[in-house]
């Protein structure tokens, strides 16, 4: 059985780091790693993810513009996103169990137990 992979897009370098050792020390899961929109693009069409991780602000393409190329692709447009963002609070999304607008959100900073549930969810149904 092939490793699934998640596909981690961010500006911040150390913010991608912990996030892939957070993942990679508690899963089986493959992480690639894209420091802005363009890179995680080209990542998606590549590899494939089975997941990705959209920070949504971003210098150049953000991650809202990121997620709107991916859709309109044949490619990626199945790949689930979760949306990871210092945008929104905590407590916007606690009561719709990260969904607002029919989008999946984690609010920054990320508690690696939530995450990892949050993937383990997504990546299960």
């Amino acid at each position: 059985m092939e490793t699934k992979k998640i596909l981690v897009v961010d500006d911040e370098v150390p913010y991608v780091n912990v996030v892939k050792r957070i993942i990679e020390s508690r899963s089986s899961y493959q992480v690639l790693t894209a420091t802005d929109g363009q890179t995680g693009l080209k990542l998606a069409r590549t590899e494939k993810p089975a997941l990705i991780l959209l920070d949504i602000v971003m210098p150049g393409m953000s991650g809202s513009d990121v997620a709107e190329d991916l859709l309109e692709d044949p490619l990626t447009r199945d790949i689930p996103i979760i949306f990871v963002t210092a945008v929104i609070s905590k407590d916007e999304i606690r009561g719709s169990h990260g969904m607002l607008g029919n989008r999946t959100f984690i609010a920054k900073p990320i508690v690696a137990d939530e995450l990892m549930a949050k993937i383990n969810e997504i990546l299960s149904a």
